[in-house]
């Protein structure tokens, strides 16, 4: 007990030193004794089942010790240590070879393995460590003791091989099967095994009829009986009694007359052979046998379970319609008793999927295969539950040669009504989407949309469902692309990007802002992005309309005073950059107060709108007009390239500002003022302003209806202009606000 609880001490060592060198002692001694080689050699082959338990690498203990048996055997024999020892080598290698071959083959050996695929790998490695070592043995035995090469390679081989099938065989059943037998089975075994061994002692001691043929009746009985375990045993128990007879010269192999020992010993190996393959086919296939049949038997016991204790319903449907078999789940799925099922219900089946479910059976039945089907079924209580089917079309295994039905249904209710609420709430929110004033899209990471609701269609007239799957250079064009392309890879970074884009779509320009946010998994991480696009071209024009409606003065169209205050700066900061010339000229109407007084405010308004147009029609492109308010209104240019020409346009928007105005009830004769500044270098507008004020007083001062200029930064050689001009008066910084002074 205490070495069996302890595996790695030392009894499995003495163990394997006694069996192997029992075993040789016993083979050697024999042959000695009757001077006739080896008939059969068990000691490499008992260890083969025992080495098959562990790795070699931590079974060699157990090989050194029995081959430190064999060496015992031998030197108690009288022979040759050195001998022995150059003998030993190749009896490990044979043993090694064959209990590797199989342990690599099949590193665990259960009940599922085959039987007979085993036996045929350990017969290869059998037949090769026997080749190997017999090869050894010959070369070693025709040195020593100058025995015949073909002679000894031919004994050693057979004595070896027989000796590795039987003792082998004999060694893996002990260590690895017999563990399994029921120990209700020990006493029959025994009891077989002896009455073989009694007959195999008889025929093997009868010097006088050859019987050795009966011991197959009980040999084959016992593969019958204990498979695998009694015929390897039995054969074991033959083995022993045919060689010891062969070898000592008794029984029917020593009838035919003038035979050598050998000779006999050959007879003996060959009968052992037969013996041997006669009783293995029968064991393999019967081993074979009782592994299928336990594998379907563990089978058939696994489904039932699985179809009894499942909470699917599982039937198997005969063609009549007839259920052979129902699973006691029908009774927690649908409140029915099994023996309700037993006959077909079509009854139970929801009126309004009873048609499409008989054409399911009807096509399962003539197509064969399997199908899949969701339909309603009546629970019990009245109500219906959906079941999700799956139906396969099988052999009967009633072996009539017709087909079963094998039915497998599931309570998918629960899911089916999750999946109605999220279809209803997909087209719910497809139906907000589709009218929100808005595209709505979704792009994947390839650039392709996967999503864009009807809204397109309003803008850009394509149909929303021939979108899906195209690219954003393929739908918006590769023009706009491009301008997309920035903000879209900033999306797929991660960043939440809003940004506005002018595009035409069916001829009209129109204005976009577009909002592009990343979308992203569970963990965080950019699947696609989502694009809300608006059309906002009615705000840019609204924005556009109050720009202008800011800027332009209402009733004459011209630019307003606070437009010119803005455009002023810019105006000399271009002239600075450029070192060019700058004119501001301010121009009044004469005794405009008397008009009013006199025709009305009015004819006051039309003589101011005509004053403005003729105004925007004297000056040139790139040139500024503006209103500064009542009869005041300001020329701004600054692409004068010489004082001539600056005092040439000046008198002639003077000139040409005399005009009379059919007003309808009157004609009004308009004179105007004109004081122009004209300036080069640094000045700024309130100086520039105070400036052309300055010249205009001046010709307010002259009388009315006259020019006159003034000029900063042109040289000693500036002048005025007009009738009375003066010579440029240095202007000077005033404050930021503008002030003119009227005449009065």
């Amino acid at each position: 007990m205490l070495a069996r609880r302890d595996p790695h001490g030392l009894w499995p060592l003495f163990a394997a030193f006694v069996l192997a060198g029992g075993l040789s002692f016993y083979a050697l001694a024999l042959a000695r004794a009757n001077h006739s080689p080896v008939a059969l050699w068990l000691a490499n082959g008992a260890l083969v089942g025992w080495l098959l338990q562990k790795p070699l690498a931590q079974a060699w203990p157990v090989l050194a010790s029995a081959l430190l048996g064999f060496v015992a055997a031998k030197v108690s024999l009288g022979d040759s240590l050195v001998q022995t020892m150059l003998i030993v080598p190749f009896h490990a290698l044979e043993t090694v070879i064959v209990s590797e071959s199989i342990r690599r083959r099949f590193p665990q050996i259960t009940q599922d393995t085959r039987f007979i695929d085993v036996a045929r790998v350990g017969v290869v490695s059998a037949l090769a460590g026997s080749v190997l070592c017999a090869l050894g043995l010959m070369c070693i035995l025709h040195l020593w003791t100058q025995v015949g090469v073909l002679m000894a390679l031919n004994t050693q081989f057979r004595a070896h091989f027989v000796g590795m099938v039987i003792a082998g065989s004999a060694s893996l059943v002990l260590t690895l099967h017999l563990r399994r037998v029921p120990a209700g089975r020990i006493g029959p075994l025994v009891r077989d095994l002896g009455l073989l061994a009694a007959i195999t002692a008889g025929v093997c001691m009868e010097p006088r009829v050859p019987l050795v043929f009966l011991v197959y009746l009980p040999l084959l009985w016992l593969v019958y009986r204990h498979r695998f375990a009694g015929m390897v045993i039995g054969m074991a128990i033959i083995a022993l009694g045919v060689s010891l007879a062969t070898t000592v010269g008794v029984g029917p192999f020593n009838l035919v007359a003038g035979v050598t020992p050998a000779f006999r010993i050959v007879m003996g190996q060959v009968f052992i052979g037969i013996t041997c393959f006669v009783a293995l086919p029968v064991a393999l296939v019967l081993a074979e046998q009782d592994r299928l049949r336990m594998q379907m038997q563990e089978s058939e016991l696994r489904y039932r379970m699985l179809a009894d204790y499942s909470g699917d319903l599982v039937m198997r449907i005969r063609p009549n319609g007839d259920r052979m078999y129902v699973s006691p789940s029908v009774k927690d799925l649908l409140g029915w008793e099994v023996e309700d099922f037993h006959r077909p219900r079509p009854d139970l089946i929801h009126p309004d999927d009873r048609e499409r479910i008989a054409a399911e059976v009807a096509k399962l039945r003539m197509e064969g295969g399997t199908t899949n089907a969701t339909y309603r079924l009546q629970h019990k209580d009245g109500h219906y539950l959906w079941i999700e089917a799956f139906a396969r079309l099988v052999p009967s295994p009633d072996g009539d040669g017709t087909m079963d039905i094998i039915y497998t249904g599931r309570d998918v209710t629960e899911r089916v009504r999750i999946e109605q609420a999220l279809l209803e709430s997909q087209s719910q929110l497809r139906t907000v989407t589709d009218n929100v004033p808005a595209v709505i899209a979704r792009i994947d990471m390839n650039e392709r949309y996967t999503y864009i609701n009807r809204y397109v269609e309003q803008v850009s007239g394509e149909i929303s469902a021939e979108i899906i799957g195209r690219s954003v250079r393929e739908v918006r064009g590769s023009g706009l692309y491009e301008r997309l392309k920035p903000y879209l890879d900033r999306a797929y970074e991660g960043e939440s990007v809003i940004f506005e884009y002018a595009a035409e779509y069916r001829g009209k320009p129109l204005h976009f802002q577009c909002h592009y946010v990343p979308d992203r998994d569970a963990r965080g991480k950019v699947r696609g992005v989502y694009a809300l696009t608006t059309e906002i071209t009615h705000i840019k024009n609204a924005e556009r309309e109050l720009l202008r409606l800011a800027h332009q003065d209402m009733l004459t169209g011209l630019a307003n005073r606070r437009y010119f205050s803005e455009r002023v700066s810019i105006f000399l900061m271009q002239a600075q950059q450029h070192n060019a010339m700058v004119l501001l000229a301010l121009v009044d109407i004469d005794n405009f107060k008397a008009i009013n007084d006199t025709y009305g405010h009015a004819i006051g308004d039309v003589v101011l709108a005509e004053v403005g147009q003729c105004l925007q029609k004297l000056v040139r492109e790139g040139e500024m007009v503006a209103r500064l308010g009542g009869d005041e209104f300001v020329v701004l240019c600054n692409d004068i390239v010489s004082l001539k020409q600056a005092k040439a346009f000046v008198q002639s928007l003077w000139e040409r500002l005399h005009i009379t105005i059919d007003a309808g009830v009157a004609k009004v004769t308009v004179n105007m003022s004109v004081g122009a500044a004209i300036c080069k270098n640094e000045l700024s507008d309130d100086a520039l302003m105070k400036l052309a004020d300055d010249a205009l007083y001046k010709a307010k001062e002259a009388g009315r209806d006259t020019y006159r200029y003034l000029t900063h930064g042109l040289g000693n050689g500036d002048d005025g202009g007009g009738n009375h001009g003066s010579n440029g008066a240095n202007g000077h910084n005033g404050s930021h606000d503008i002030k003119l002074r009227r005449a009065r």
